[in-house]
């Protein structure tokens, strides 16, 4: 596990910008933790390190569930599973479809999706109870995708790991 420490949102946008320095196309990441606690702002951060353009601005998908953004290095799908209630909603949407196609997932409330998705990172978000704009971001993997990329990714986070 990695553990990182986000003093504000522009921190959290700055972790986020850093791993997509280390993402590929077909890699799926899973963002998980309360309500506010910044898993919007880590996938607005990312896609913008990944090169997706202002005009294509990432907000959360709620209620579309997905949104697509093809402007960046390759193309970003970002979703929300907040409002699902079964696997099967969740395999209609074709997430690890969209993975397989090359694309870069992002799947906010994903820990409902179980192994659906098969090997993923798994970014953990936890607000501070001191301080409302501090966040731990915990980094852990589900598979073996991220094997050989590993120690890069402590390499990049070494800035936040948690002090």
């Amino acid at each position: 596990m990695i553990v990182c420490r986000s003093r504000s949102r522009g921190d959290t946008e700055a972790v986020a910008a850093a791993l997509a320095q280390v993402v590929r196309p077909r890699d799926i990441i899973v963002l998980s933790g309360e309500m506010g606690a910044g898993k919007t702002a880590f996938t607005s951060g990312f896609a913008r390190a990944l090169g997706v353009e202002e005009s294509d601005a990432v907000s959360s998908p709620t209620f579309t569930l997905v949104h697509s953004h093809a402007t960046g290095r390759f193309p970003l799908v970002h979703a929300d599973l907040y409002r699902l209630n079964t696997m099967g909603e969740v395999a209609d949407l074709g997430l690890a479809e969209q993975a397989d196609l090359g694309a870069v997932v992002v799947v906010e409330w994903g820990e409902v999706a179980g192994s659906l998705l098969g090997s993923t990172l798994c970014v953990q978000l936890s607000n501070d109870d001191e301080d409302d704009e501090a966040r731990t971001i915990e980094f852990s993997v589900v598979g073996h995708a991220w094997d050989s990329r590993w120690e890069r990714l402590r390499s990049v986070m070494a800035r936040w790991a948690d002090r």
